[in-house]
């Protein structure tokens, strides 16, 4: 999809995987029959939103100032938007947004302290360094660059979300957030297939240019299996309700995704458009799976 070039900064078309980790959060502290405050929810939903819009111009600025964008491959989910690499001139701009949109995230994180305790304080301030040390540091490390993405969506959303809207800590929502860390972690790391050439040229160390696509896909599958062990574990618990496992529904196209990569990674040759199938089941996955989680945890309260 094409947008104007300063939404293209942005990137509209992957914000929602924010609101959805958010709404999670809010699911869990729902279902436990805390009492949620919901303008905390609302405050937490504009810092996840606003770190999230950070941590995507901020990446668009240092690749296209590293000179790794005017190498890179584009699809529709990696190689970024290609926004700075159209309109140079607009890299002063992707710099500003990310800076702005980080100091609005801290801002609304500082209400959140100030309103619900200095608890949420670690959490807050992690996730502001994830973002602004993404892809100057963080995507120099390879193991770092794998859970990086699930840490940033997964426990310091959903915990941070739950520990705002309750002001208490929860075994419920860290197991809760085992799901989105394990599924995002494998987004970002699918992501970065068709990129291996340019991000190693660009001195990145992420797992397939340093290990391969096939190990690579290995770590994949052992995520994947993670995740819904996740959730069929807090089920089994009982830190979960039974209609939690709604989102186990999503299992097969997890199952699909490894089929079709495995597919690519053995028909040998170049693997960017031939991993754009792939890459969309892989984002469906990635989204629906939390939202049903969400919907069957209110359906279990």
């Amino acid at each position: 999809m094409r947008y104007p070039p300063i939404l293209g900064i942005i990137r509209p078309s992957f914000l929602l995987l924010t609101p959805i980790c958010v709404l999670l959060g809010i699911a869990v502290a729902h279902a436990s029959d805390a009492a949620v405050d919901w303008t905390a929810g609302a405050v937490a939903m504009i810092s996840a939103v606003a770190a999230h819009v950070s941590v995507n111009a901020l990446n668009e600025y240092e690749d296209f100032r590293s000179g790794l964008d005017l190498r890179t491959v584009r699809t529709p989910f990696s190689g970024g938007s290609g926004t700075l690499v159209a309109g140079p001139g607009l890299a002063g701009a992707a710099r500003m947004i990310g800076l702005g949109a980080l100091v609005l995230a801290a801002l609304c994180a500082l209400v959140l302290v100030w309103r619900v305790g200095w608890g949420l304080l670690p959490i807050a301030a992690s996730g502001l360094v994830l973002v602004y040390f993404y892809t100057s540091k963080i995507s120099r490390n390879r193991w770092l660059c794998l859970v990086a993405p699930g840490l940033g969506f997964g426990p310091l959303m959903v915990v941070g979300t739950y520990f705002s809207v309750t002001g208490t800590w929860s075994g419920s929502a860290l197991l809760a957030s085992l799901v989105p860390f394990f599924l995002v972690s494998n987004l970002l790391l699918l992501n970065q297939f068709p990129d291996v050439e340019a991000d190693r040229s660009g001195g990145r160390d992420n797992l397939p240019v340093a290990l391969g696509f096939q190990p690579s896909l290995l770590v994949y599958g052992l995520f994947a299996v993670l995740a819904f062990a996740s959730l069929g574990l807090g089920v089994a618990a009982g830190l979960l309700p039974p209609t939690a496992l709604i989102a186990m529904s999503t299992l097969p196209i997890a199952v699909a995704v490894y089929r079709g990569v495995n597919r690519t990674i053995q028909a040998g040759g170049p693997v960017t458009s031939a991993l754009v199938p792939s890459l969309a089941l892989n984002a469906v996955l990635c989204l629906l799976t939390p939202a049903l989680f969400s919907v069957g945890m209110l359906l279990g309260r």
